[in-house]
Parts: structure tokens; sequence; C-alpha cells
């Protein structure tokens, strides 16, 4: 699908199953820990500055947001995952939302999960690219910030990260620099791919 990434619209935020869009456009699902740059990986793909919203506070995205790209799909963006300053009321709420994303068939077309290039993935990491697996959908994981790594870091940093989440022949394993723009061809062609 031919899709022009520089049309991009907020269409809205769902706090609650009810709230979900199912209008049968394809959904390429970003997740990812409150603090690796998820927003700015979306900013970068879609060309904008404060898109998709950068905050100051990790775990600011509270909702799932929707934006229509191209009037053909939609990037949903997930809560960000791991961040502590949140009460367990909250969390729990997050929790369940997510979950019963992720329980609805056909929500999800395409899952991409975003990791810190630089550290290995956490069990939260596991946990949601388990989630994705569970879906039967194809799976992107991004290696973000890849320019904080050394030239010599970058391979032995990727395989451990093939290797903890235990990504398969099909899936995809992208180093991004959302700052630098490093792997943000590959990663929409291979968006427009999936879809």
């Amino acid at each position: 699908m031919t899709i022009n990434f520089n049309k991009a619209e907020f269409v809205l935020s769902a706090v609650k199953q009810s709230t979900f869009i199912r209008d049968g456009r394809p959904q390429v699902t970003f997740a990812g820990r409150s603090n690796v740059g998820k927003s700015s990986v979306i900013n970068r793909l879609l060309n904008r500055k404060n898109f998709a919203r950068v905050g100051a506070t990790p775990g600011k995205t509270t909702q799932i947001n929707y934006f229509r790209i191209d009037d053909k799909i939609y990037f949903t963006d997930l809560p960000g995952y791991g961040y502590a300053k949140v009460s367990k009321e909250e969390r729990d709420r997050w929790g369940r939302l997510m979950e019963n994303y992720f329980a609805e068939e056909g929500l999800i077309t395409l899952g991409v999960l975003i990791v810190d290039a630089r550290h290995k993935p956490t069990a939260d990491d596991v946990t949601m690219c388990n989630w994705f697996k569970g879906t039967g959908c194809p799976l992107i994981v991004v290696a973000n910030k890849l320019d904080k790594l050394k030239k010599k870091e970058i391979e032995p940093n990727l395989q451990t990260i093939w290797d903890v989440l235990e990504l398969g022949e099909d899936d995809i394993l992208i180093p991004f620099s959302a700052e630098k723009g490093i792997g943000k061809t590959e990663l929409l062609a291979a968006i427009s791919k999936n879809c």
C-alpha cells in the first residue's frame, strides 16, 4: 500500500474499550517503555515536531491515541509502561485497557515494539513482545537511541535484543534513531509492506 505519511491527523484518545476504533482500516500499534522515545519515533516517521506529544514526564500517554494517516491506516499509540511514579490504581486501569485492546481480535494489523538500543530488554518489554506475538500479527522491533551507542556496541546490543525477545525469522528488528532519522526509511517501508 502506498501511504503518504506526511498526511496525519489526531483522531481520538480511547480511555475505555467501547471507544476503540473498529472501522476496518489497518492499525499499526506502537508500544514501548515510558522513557524509550515512542512519541519521538512517531513524530520522526510523520515529519512532525510535536504531533505525538513528547512528555517532559515519562508516562504521560495514559490512553490509546489514534492518528489517522493518509485516510488509509491508523498509528495507534499505547500508554507507555514500566514507569514507577504512577498510582497503582492508574497502572491497573492502563493494564485493563491494554488487555482489552490486545484481546479483541482484528484490531492490531502490525505491532511496533520500541526498545532502547542501549539496554537489554526489560521484563516488561518481553511481556509486551509476547502480547504482540499472541495476536499473530507481524511484529517490528525498533531499537531506538542508536545514536547513543558506539559503533562496536551496535551489533552485540542488537543480538541481545533479538535473543532476549526470542524473535523469530518473520520478525523484523530495525536499528533506529529518532534524533538522527536512522532507520526511518526502513521502518516506513516495513509498515507500508505489512498494511
